[in-house]
């Protein structure tokens, strides 16, 4: 069976296409794992679980090897209480993994695929009927739902009264009975019409059974910046996603959620809404689980006891060789492919295997198999845009494994694991640059995982490092690069702009890239950008200046009659209350004003109105805009972007 729908209700519910629509339930009882270093210190523990619960004294696998213990069919609730009675000393495993991806993972099956089938094959069919739904309206200020474009195979537009819109919807939906449904904000709208659907007495079809999974809203940290999660109704027996907002969508399509959803174990409704770390991680649970191994359900390995003079050895990140700011031509960029989890494959890293490093480690087995398909699929997609979306997936998943090695939470991590990581590719990053060095390139910068030299012949360089290092690299050849400066004079780490020997342009750190940039400033530095393109070299880029200028003088003398909603600034918020004034500051208050409920995370666009005393107007509300604070923003643009002309 085909499984593209799975959750728990007392049983676990699985639906799929089987020569047909099919749906199981299986009787699958919660459970988990308890060991106690001293069993007989909490007899009474004992005796009590065994006389409410089924409990089976039993031996059981942790990446660590087998450990004995007790098997206890009870709820997630009961463990929490056994932790308290036994002040924490009760070591816990497989309290918080999900019903149905436990299921499954016990079984040998897996979500968005054939049992026979290996799920880290690229190539898989997808036998889901499909249905998009496109809902008139602004998703930040739902109200009445008055016109909805149903596309399935034709266009049907349904525009009236709410009540009849919202009845021939669910009615559409009902008799063409989709598997999945493609909507842009769906979970704003979604929300909306079952809400409507019940207010009027009708049947909320978007779910088979009627019922629906509350996903509650959240503000959380990552990274180091505050995010926010909506909110959403997750229908049962049908996939429903957020072409808007998901961001696993946006990155890979409909085949990159149902590639992550083989690998996690996850059904794709919850592969679209969490973040790669989530799905990494799960995937980590589902191959332990897979594999016979119980999942800790606290962390007690996040760090072993160091003295003082460990932790002040120990390494503290990637090594980065600062650039002389300045225009360069024909340099290579020579990048490692997937390299933090190249190492962890490589030199066999996991918690299990610091102390131990002869054993083979669970973490380096399961990044492996994901490595290897990374590989196939970066190979693939050269010829084959088809595979574009899953090779998208399985970078994301494969980025987020080495910044959980040092998450106090991660199941399988561990901070040694991490610093491990991180000084192996110190190692590696001066092992190249000496390489080049010996091999008369000239290195002129370097950041964690790629080097940028001027030399002949790349291949040779490239060949040998993958020799020496045993780690696959990629190269791109520059016709030019420029390396911006910083307030100090000195070079940026991560800014820079050049042209390939393919034609195209590659751009990283400047405004054209950042989310926050106004939408008529971006379009002046790309417009900047496509002309730098068609410049071959330094000469080409002398000539280039007067064009350029000409571009600049457009965009300054257009600025008085540009669209207002072309000048909104779009920021993530890290707090809703502030002790001083500022843009953020006020624009929260615009939109407070307006009856907005704002949460830490969730992104505000607003138009600055008069920067001298930051009165800015929410994006929708906006009318007026100060002028001479966005003709900064359009000289700070064109200053990164002459950077190139003025030293040709």
């Amino acid at each position: 069976m085909w499984i593209f729908d799975s959750y728990s209700k007392g049983s676990v519910e699985l639906w799929g296409r089987k020569q047909g629509l099919t749906k199981v339930s299986a009787a699958y009882p919660p459970s988990f794992y308890m060991h106690l270093d001293d069993p007989a210190s909490h007899l009474d523990l004992i005796d009590g679980l065994e006389s409410r619960y089924k409990v089976e004294e039993c031996s059981f696998r942790t990446i660590y090897g087998l450990i004995q213990g007790y098997r206890i069919f009870a709820s997630r609730n009961i463990a929490e209480n056994i932790e308290k009675q036994t002040r924490y000393e009760a070591q816990l495993y497989n309290v918080d993994v999900r019903q149905d991806q436990r299921y499954m993972a016990e079984h040998d099956i897996f979500p968005c695929g054939e049992r026979d089938e290996s799920r880290f094959m690229p190539d898989f069919e997808v036998p889901l009927t499909s249905l998009e739904i496109q809902v008139a309206g602004d998703p930040s200020m739902p109200n009445e739902i008055s016109c909805v474009q149903i596309l399935d195979g034709r266009k049907r537009r349904l525009e009236g009264p709410e009540r009849t819109v919202v009845s021939d919807l669910l009615h559409i939906v009902k008799s063409r009975d989709p598997d999945l449904i493609l909507c842009p904000h769906a979970d704003t709208w979604i929300p909306l019409i079952v809400r409507k659907a019940r207010r009027y007495g009708l049947e909320p079809t978007i779910s088979r059974t009627g019922w629906f999974k509350n996903m509650a809203s959240k503000s959380y940290w990552s990274y180091g910046q505050a995010k926010y999660k909506d909110g959403a109704l997750i229908p049962e027996g049908r996939v429903l996603i957020d072409t808007a907002k998901s961001f696993i969508f946006s990155e890979s399509g409909l085949k990159g959620v149902l590639m992550a959803s083989r690998l996690s174990g996850l059904p794709p409704n919850l592969t679209s809404r969490f973040t790669p770390g989530t799905l990494i991680s799960s995937y980590e649970v589902f191959e332990a689980l897979r594999r016979g191994m119980a999942v800790p359900f606290r962390k007690r390995d996040a760090e072993a006891v160091r003295n003082i003079s460990e932790l002040k050895a120990c390494d503290k990140g990637g090594m980065i060789f600062q650039p002389d700011p300045g225009l360069y031509e024909k340099v290579h960029q020579i990048d490692f492919t997937s390299l933090y989890p190249s190492i962890i494959v490589k030199y066999n890293l996991s918690p299990e295997t610091i102390e131990h490093p002869e054993v083979k480690g669970f973490l380096s087995s399961v990044i492996s198999s994901l490595l290897s398909l990374r590989i196939e699929t970066k190979r693939l997609k050269k010829a084959n845009p088809n595979y574009v979306g899953i090779d998208s997936i399985l970078k994301w998943m494969l980025v987020t494994c080495f910044g959980y090695t040092g998450y106090r939470n991660a199941k399988f991590g561990q901070i040694q694991v991490h610093e491990r990581i991180t000084g192996i590719s110190r190692e590696l990053l001066m092992q190249i640059k000496e390489l080049a060095e010996v091999m008369d390139f000239e290195v002129l910068h370097g950041i964690v995982d790629c080097l940028w030299v001027i030399g002949e012949p790349i291949a040779a360089f490239k060949e040998a490092v993958e020799r020496d290092t045993g780690i696959l690299t990629e190269v791109d050849s520059y016709d030019w690069i420029v390396f911006l400066p910083m307030a100090d004079g000195s070079g940026a780490y991560n800014r820079y702009f050049g042209r390939l020997n393919t034609g195209k342009m590659k751009v990283r750190g400047v405004m054209a890239r950042k989310g926050d940039t106004p939408e008529y400033l971006r379009r002046m530095q790309l417009e900047l950008f496509d002309i730098l393109a068609r410049a071959r070299s330094q000469n080409e880029l002398r000539e280039a200046y007067d064009i350029a200028r000409e571009v600049r003088e457009k965009y300054m003398q257009g600025l008085e009659d540009a669209d207002v909603r072309e000048l909104a600034i779009h920021r993530r918020l890290s707090r809703v209350d502030y002790s001083r004034r500022c843009a953020e500051a006020s624009a929260v208050k615009a939109y407070q004003e307006r009856g907005f409920s704002l949460a830490p995370g969730m992104e505000i666009g607003y138009v600055v109105r008069n920067a001298s005393k930051w009165e800015v107007d929410a994006e929708r509300d906006a009318s007026k805009f100060d002028a001479a604070y966005y003709l900064k923003l359009l000289n700070k643009a064109w200053d990164e972007v002459s950077f190139a002309l003025n030293n040709a």
